[in-house]
């Protein structure tokens, strides 16, 4: 019983990470792009299509670390401790950003408020590069406490996963922008998205070549004892919705860039996740080790759970009410 309430909190947290990185993860992307617009226009256009979604989307990021409180405490204790510095920062440039975007509506001086919410958005998108960069590393863990020190996040790897996220995060902002835009702005959207589809896919083929060196257990889930399927298939599909993004955006499809994209970065945390298991915490803490006791699992279920589909409902509403095209600056 423990080890299915485990494995179902395991789902639920692959969930959360996958919503947090998709949605938050192409207004990360826009506040970064808006860094290196020029006209006012075209900004305003850019800042009015997260008008209505970027907080909801930040929602999923306290979910997340409200379930990984409750059902893995330990896991939450030593990626704090090991990853503080990265976490710390990542929290107030989210918060800068939020200000920056609110005090952008009604100051005379609009464009110093777009600058920081760019700088804010760039600053939390290479915190969460070197949070993931330094939690695949490992943290060094003994009898369940963290002992390294509080800069073993910032490593070669690390820096290279940062490059990843950064560009997958401007590709799903570039992505989106092409179904809220249209015309020069669309086309250019577009080009960007080329450019930043190929530096992503390139990051992620040397962090997928880096992991298994690194890691020997990695390396002997996917090369011994023959081919594995199950390790197969992540990247196949990964292969087969980058092909299908570099179609779509040759034919200049308006939705299906988006759709693809998230298909990639599915398919990378699934890779993610199945290369790692049975380990939250890579090489020292698994699932089991660190899940909550059996009564606090099943509570967290009946008292959260159950509220997951209402969430996703109502993210989905949202974004149906507020579809279409971005047509003036705001």
């Amino acid at each position: 019983m423990h080890t299915f309430l485990v494995g179902i909190w395991v789902v639920f947290l692959g969930l959360f990470l996958t919503l947090y990185v998709v949605l938050d993860g192409f207004d990360l992307g826009i506040g970064m792009l808006s860094l290196f617009v020029r006209r006012r226009d075209r900004r305003g256009i850019m800042m009015a299509s997260l008008s209505s979604v970027w907080d909801a989307n930040e929602t999923w990021l306290i979910v997340l670390g409200g379930a990984l409180f409750g059902a893995f405490p330990s896991v939450y204790g030593i990626t704090l401790h090991a990853l503080y510095l990265p976490v710390i920062v990542m929290i107030f440039a989210l918060v800068f950003r939020g200000v920056a975007f609110e005090f952008r509506e009604h100051s005379p001086r609009p464009r110093v408020w777009e600058i920081a919410f760019g700088l804010g958005s760039l600053i939390a998108t290479l915190c969460q590069g070197f949070v993931l960069g330094g939690l695949i590393a490992g943290p060094h863990v003994v009898s369940g406490q963290f002992v390294g020190h509080v800069f073993d996040w910032l490593s070669p790897f690390s820096v290279l996963t940062t490059l990843g996220v950064v560009f997958g995060y401007v590709l799903l902002g570039a992505t989106y922008l092409i179904i809220k835009t249209t015309g020069e702005q669309q086309r250019a959207c577009i080009q960007i998205a080329w450019i930043a589809a190929v530096l992503m896919l390139l990051a992620a083929l040397g962090v997928s070549v880096w992991t298994p060196i690194r890691y020997s257990f990695v390396a002997q889930k996917w090369f011994a004892g023959g081919i594995d399927y199950r390790f197969v298939i992540p990247p196949a599909f990964a292969i087969f919705c980058s092909a299908m993004l570099a179609r779509s955006l040759w034919k200049m499809r308006e939705h299906a860039p988006f759709f693809w994209t998230v298909g990639i970065f599915v398919a990378s945390l699934a890779g993610l996740a199945g290369s790692l298991s049975p380990y939250l915490v890579p090489r020292s803490v698994t699932a089991v080790e660190a899940g909550s006791d059996s009564m606090t699992l099943l509570f967290m279920m009946l008292g959260i759970g159950m509220r997951i589909p209402v969430m996703i409902a109502y993210n989905a509403y949202q974004y149906a009410v507020f579809r279409g095209k971005v047509a003036e600056a705001q």
